[in-house]
């Protein structure tokens, strides 16, 4: 039970924040209107996707230095959910466009960045899949790994900060402020983010566990 806390953190958090997410006043903003409620779900994702993807690249670099073969269960696993979580981030961005932008998708440095980012991932697995002997697999996925993350923080961190944006938080167009970010709405942002970067960091060990006892089973066939 001791060691359970934080995943009793990640329920409590997630589940608050969507009961909060749509029973709570939100504050009335041009254009936004009820949409920024997304604001729980859409940005907190996104966090959560570059923690677990920084834990990938982490295992990646220690495989590379250590060759343990548990560095590269972990650096794949945690791949696979921070996509997951950057497939659901682009999806309830996409919808929040629909109804804020008047379109499903804009030619947006950052939403294009996001689009490739989550392609070069996707061509990580690919990669892996290509490659049959397990040792040259794991090294030439771990190289790639590191390659990714770097396109990733060029993709989603510095392009959009040096080109006009329709995003908040790029390009002159201000984010997390008092527009964006009340009071009000802090009390639900900020669990919102530890709870989904916690999840994600549970659903993420528990692939790990389940890839491990796959090969567990196969060994002592």
């Amino acid at each position: 039970m001791k060691k359970a806390w934080w995943k009793i953190i990640a329920v409590v958090f997630v589940l608050y924040t969507i009961i909060a997410g749509f029973l709570f006043k939100v504050p009335a903003q041009p254009i936004l209107h009820e949409t920024i409620r997304n604001l729980y779900f859409h940005v907190p994702m996104w966090f959560a996707m570059m923690t677990i993807l920084f834990i990938s690249l982490w295992h990646s670099i220690k495989y590379l230095g250590k060759s343990n073969p548990e560095s590269d269960i972990v650096a794949t696993e945690a791949a696979h959910t921070g996509i997951l979580l950057g497939i659901l981030g682009i999806t309830t961005g996409s919808v929040w466009a629909r109804y804020t932008w008047g379109a499903w998708w804009v030619a947006d440095t950052k939403l294009n960045g996001a689009a490739i980012t989550i392609l070069i991932y996707l061509a990580y697995f690919v990669l892996r899949g290509s490659i049959d002997e397990e040792q040259k697999r794991a090294r030439i996925a771990a190289v790639y790994n590191i390659f990714a993350y770097v396109m990733l923080t060029v993709f989603l961190m510095i392009l959009p900060r040096m080109t006009d944006s329709l995003h908040p938080g790029n390009g002159g167009n201000p984010g997390f402020n008092n527009y964006d970010l009340d009071s009000t709405m802090r009390i639900v942002f900020y669990p919102a983010v530890i709870g989904w970067i916690l999840l994600a960091v549970w659903i993420f060990t528990l692939r790990v566990r389940l890839q491990k006892l796959k090969q567990k089973i196969l060994i002592n066939e």
